[in-house]
C-alpha cells in the first residue's frame, strides 16, 4: 500500500493532496480547494476553484460576496468526483449547516479529513456519519478529558429557568453568527419557547440563509428596531463580541449569557464577565473524539489543530499510531 503522505501532506498553505493538486481548507489563496465548512478559519476567499457542499458555497457567498472564487463546484453528500485518479467525496460532519468531512481515495488508500465536527444531534444540520478509513485526520479543539459537554437540553433548561426567575431582565446570549446562533434558536423552539427571539443585525443575513435551506427558526425580531426597554423578559441573540460593547448595556438589566464549549472552564467565564455560562459546543468533546477513533479503528490518526498532545497520547495508549500535524491558521471560531 502507498504511504499516506503520498496522498495528503501538510504544507504552509494547509493540507495538500499532490496527486490531485488540491488543498483542503487552505489558509491562503490557492488554485484548487475543497472546503469543509463556512467558518472563516476554514473557508477563505480568493481561491481560483472551490468545491464544497451547496450550503457551504452559499455561506461563503453571503460572507465574502458572489465573487469569492473564480469558479465553484457544489458537491452533494456522497457524490464522488475524480481528479487525476483521486476520488473525492463529502460526508456529513455535524458541525454547522453544510459542514462536511472530505473523503479522499487513491490506489486502495482511504483518508478522511474530519474538518470540525460533533457527534450529538443538531437540528440545524446533517448528523456526522462515520466513514471507514485507513487514516483519520481529526480536529482536536476540545481534546482534553475535562471537556465532556453536558446534554444540550439541560443547558437550554437552565437558560429558560433564568428567564423565568428574572422576568424584568433581558437575557443577551453571545453565540457565534454561523451555526451556534441558529442552533441556539432551534433548541429554544424545541424546548417550547414560541415567542419572538430578538437578534442582532449581524445575524440576520445568515438566519435568512438558513431559512432558504429549510431550517425554520420561527418568529424573529430585529433588536435594532425595538425600544430597548421593551426587551425586559425577552431573549436576544448576538455575536459574542457584542456582549462587551455599550450596545448590550442598553437593554434592561441584561443577563450576560455565553454559549460555548469553553464555558466548561469557569475561570474563563468569570474573566469574560459571563453571568450565565452555557456549555453548548459545535465541536466534539473528549469522549466524542476518542469514541469516534475507537469506532473507526483507522490504521493511523493525524491530528490537525487543537489540544493535540493529549489525543496523541490517548491513541498511543490504545494502540493507534498517531501524529500531530501542527497546522497553523485555525482557531475556535464557531465555539
Amino acid at each position: 500500500m502507498i504511504q499516506p503522505q503520498s496522498l495528503l501532506q501538510p504544507r504552509p498553505a494547509g493540507l495538500y493532496c499532490p496527486p490531485a493538486d488540491l488543498y483542503i481548507d487552505p489558509v491562503r489563496a490557492v488554485d484548487r480547494a475543497v472546503i469543509t465548512h463556512g467558518h472563516a478559519d476554514h473557508a477563505r476567499a480568493g481561491h481560483r476553484h472551490v468545491a464544497a457542499t451547496r450550503e457551504t458555497l452559499a455561506i461563503m457567498a453571503a460572507r465574502y460576496g458572489a465573487n469569492f472564487t473564480g469558479s465553484a463546484q457544489p458537491l452533494a453528500y456522497g457524490e464522488t468526483v475524480t481528479r487525476d485518479g483521486v476520488e473525492i467525496s463529502l460526508a456529513p460532519a455535524g458541525h454547522v449547516l453544510g459542514s462536511a468531512q472530505v473523503v479522499v481515495r487513491w490506489k486502495g488508500l482511504t483518508m478522511v479529513v474530519s474538518g470540525d465536527y460533533k457527534r450529538r444531534r443538531d437540528p440545524t444540520c446533517a448528523s456526522f456519519e462515520p466513514v471507514p478509513c485507513d487514516v483519520f485526520v481529526t480536529e482536536a479543539t476540545f481534546a482534553l478529558p475535562v471537556f465532556n459537554h453536558p446534554p444540550d437540553t439541560g443547558e437550554i433548561a437552565r437558560l429558560l429557568a433564568s428567564v423565568e426567575q428574572f422576568p424584568d431582565r433581558c437575557h443577551v446570549i453571545g453565540a457565534y453568527s454561523l451555526g451556534k446562533s441558529q442552533r441556539m434558536i432551534r433548541l429554544l423552539r424545541e424546548a417550547g419557547w414560541d415567542r419572538l427571539i430578538f437578534v442582532h443585525g449581524a445575524l440576520e443575513k445568515l438566519n435568512t440563509l438558513y431559512g432558504t435551506f429549510g431550517v425554520d427558526l420561527g418568529p424573529l425580531g430585529s433588536a435594532p428596531d425595538v425600544d430597548p426597554a421593551e426587551l425586559a423578559g425577552q431573549i436576544l441573540v448576538a455575536p459574542p463580541t457584542a456582549l462587551t460593547t455599550p450596545w448590550a448595556s442598553r437593554f434592561p438589566d441584561p443577563v450576560n449569557v455565553f454559549a460555548s464549549g469553553w464555558m466548561r472552564i469557569r475561570g474563563r467565564a468569570r474573566a469574560q464577565g459571563v453571568e450565565l455560562p452555557l456549555i453548548l459546543s459545535d465541536h466534539a468533546d473528549w469522549t466524542e473524539l476518542t469514541e469516534t477513533i475507537a469506532e473507526l479503528r483507522p490504521g493511523e490518526v493525524w491530528i490537525t489543530h487543537g489540544r493535540e498532545e493529549a489525543l496523541v497520547r490517548w491513541c498511543g495508549l490504545n494502540g493507534v499510531a498517531a501524529k500531530a500535524l501542527a497546522l497553523v491558521g485555525y482557531d475556535d471560531e464557531g465555539d
